[in-house]
């Protein structure tokens, strides 16, 4: 069985003092497990909003009808001059 240096000190102050044994698996700290096993949930977790975010409809077509009929009634105002000031200074105007 060959020891070798572990080289730079990157994960954790204990790892530069710490041969390596070529052949054998890495230890891992009780810390960095829990932080592998907290970035496996966190990851768990973000998978499951992104595939329920997905599932969501591009567009709210219930609210699109709502707001064209209130629209169409007048009650609500529309000023395009000001969307379109919006519209250019949110693109690089300088409205």
């Amino acid at each position: 069985m060959k020891i070798t240096s572990t080289g730079p000190n990157v994960a954790g102050p204990s790892a530069a003092s710490t041969p390596a044994v070529q052949g054998s698996a890495p230890v891992r700290s009780a810390s960095t497990v829990a932080r592998a096993d907290a970035g496996e949930s966190q990851s768990a977790s973000l998978q499951t909003a992104q595939a329920a975010l997905q599932a969501l409809p591009d567009v709210d077509e219930a609210k699109v009808a709502a707001l064209r009929e209130a629209l169409a009634r007048g009650e609500i105002h529309f000023d395009a001059s000001k969307l379109a000031g919006l519209i250019s200074r949110y693109h690089g105007g300088r409205e």
